[in-house]
């Protein structure tokens, strides 16, 4: 919601002027919206055109209440908008003027895992000392990155963004658009190889988020990466007047450590080392890597201007969003409970191992139901197969794993562990059936694969499970 003590966001002659388009009509907007579903009155209605095209909904965006429309063609029905000769061109310098003429310290984010994580945890910390301004969702594409910029109030303090990529040459013009005071990366591993080729590809597209890192910024590196000295070279040389911080390694005056972790299976409590202050964060989380992202969102913190302790404060009680890690309770039809840990949003070899591995401190018996990791290429057989040794660690006693490369998962796991239950489905509905027959009493399930697929539709039909049988308890009296 827009702050009504502020001024507008936009007025029609600054997104005029930014856009060099025509404002048709006088007005003032509040906000932008791409989507009419989450549009708010008030807003600027962005006619995109992607999977679908924008204009398309122009004449919906106006009934739930928008003020004006940014749009390539006249489909404005007499209402005001601002003309440009291309959409995405004219979002993009929206963006541009909005970081121009903001006087925030600038964060940007990017990493094969953890990145949205890093940016959620920022972002708490940062509303809770001033005005903040933050990517939605994972809005961290080419039109993500522009939308994020143009929807920033000039008053924002700090600000903190998401950049993603999916094939080479994209994170460069996404960071020079941004232009970063601090530039972080997360980690690198194995994602998005059927477009980069290699992880070493990877790690040098990563590297790039630190070409539109302002002069005097700050770069902040993953020490115990395998790519480590990779992407320290690029900092250095993109911008070589950057300092370089560090994070999860040794302790030290430029770094940020994890010192010890806690956990009752529930919740974490983690001290870290914060460039020589220590501090303490609890998390409504579990597992091991958010040490790794806590230890960052606080060292980045400490460098937009924000004291140690105020932002470990402030970290404090973080949960992950839906469908990253989340956990939450299931009422079953015979009565009990058992435990959902919902990390559904997406998956590769990496973020799936830790995912395992924190699961493995939650008590219970422990059940997984996984879909395959897309957009692995060549290896992606041999990534399939090698999760066994985290699954069999874990001491999970029951898999079901969906999609044609989770066979591979399958028999890797047959082979090692004839205690367990393994077994391999074409697709979600069939393994939350599976799910479901398996439940009982003080059960731990994790669900996990990557977005496509569709293991979030195994996380709603349990959450319909429940509430059915949350329902007949009541009736019941149970």
């Amino acid at each position: 919601m827009a702050d009504p003590t502020n001024s507008p966001l936009w007025t029609s002659e600054e997104a005029e002027k930014a856009s060099g388009g025509k404002a048709l009509g006088t007005w003032a907007i509040n906000g932008v919206s791409i989507d009419t579903r989450s549009l708010q009155p008030g807003d600027l209605f962005v006619a995109l055109k992607d999977v679908r095209d924008g204009h398309d909904f122009v004449a919906n965006a106006f009934a739930a209440g928008a003020e004006a429309a940014l749009v390539s063609r006249d489909v404005l029905g007499g209402h005001p908008g601002l003309m440009v000769g291309d959409v995405l061109d004219g979002l993009e310098k929206m963006g541009l003027a909005a970081r121009a003429r903001n006087s925030g310290v600038i964060s940007a984010v990017t990493g094969s895992v953890g990145k949205t994580s890093v940016k959620e945890m920022l972002a708490r910390i940062y509303r809770a000392v001033g005005k903040a301004h933050w990517s939605d969702k994972s809005f961290n594409n080419h039109w993500g990155v522009p939308l994020t910029l143009a929807r920033m109030p000039r008053e924002t303090e700090r600000a903190i963004f998401e950049i993603g990529m999916n094939t080479p040459g994209e994170i460069a013009p996404r960071s020079k658009m941004v232009r970063p005071h601090i530039s972080m990366i997360t980690r690198v591993a194995p994602a998005h190889l059927q477009g980069m080729g290699s992880v070493d590809a990877v790690a040098d597209e990563k590297g790039q988020i630190f070409a539109g890192l302002e002069p005097g910024g700050t770069a902040i590196l993953p020490e115990k990466d395998y790519f480590f000295a990779k992407l320290k070279r690029h900092a250095e040389t993109l911008q070589p007047s950057a300092d370089v911080l560090t994070y999860g390694g040794a302790r030290g005056p430029t770094s940020a450590t994890p010192v010890t972790y806690e956990t009752d299976g529930m919740t974490s409590r983690i001290a870290i080392d914060v460039m020589g202050d220590l501090v303490v964060v609890k998390l409504n989380a579990v597992g091991e890597h958010w040490a790794a992202n806590a230890a960052l969102a606080v060292l980045a913190a400490v460098v937009a201007g924000v004291p140690p302790h105020q932002a470990a404060e402030a970290l404090s009680g973080y949960a992950p969003p839906a469908g990253r890690g989340v956990a939450e309770a299931l009422k079953l039809p015979k009565g009990g409970e058992a435990t959902l840990v919902d990390d559904a949003y997406n998956a590769n070899p990496e973020s799936m191992r830790a995912a395992i591995e924190g699961f493995a401190r939650r008590p219970g018996r422990k059940i997984v139901a996984l879909g395959e990791m897309k957009e692995l290429g060549e290896g992606s057989a041999a990534m399939h197969a090698n999760l066994a040794s985290s699954i069999i660690a874990a001491k999970v006693s029951a898999a079901v794993l969906s999609g044609g490369e989770m066979k591979h998962l399958a028999d890797a796991l047959k082979a090692r562990d004839q205690s367990m239950r393994v077994v391999h489905v074409t697709g979600p509905v069939e393994a939350a059936d599976q799910v479901k027959s398996w439940l009982e009493p003080g059960d731990a399930i994790l669900i996990k694969g990557s977005n496509a697929s569709g293991m979030a539709k195994v996380g709603t039909a349990l959450r319909h499970m429940s509430e059915s049988a949350a329902s007949s308890q009541k009736a019941s009296g149970a």
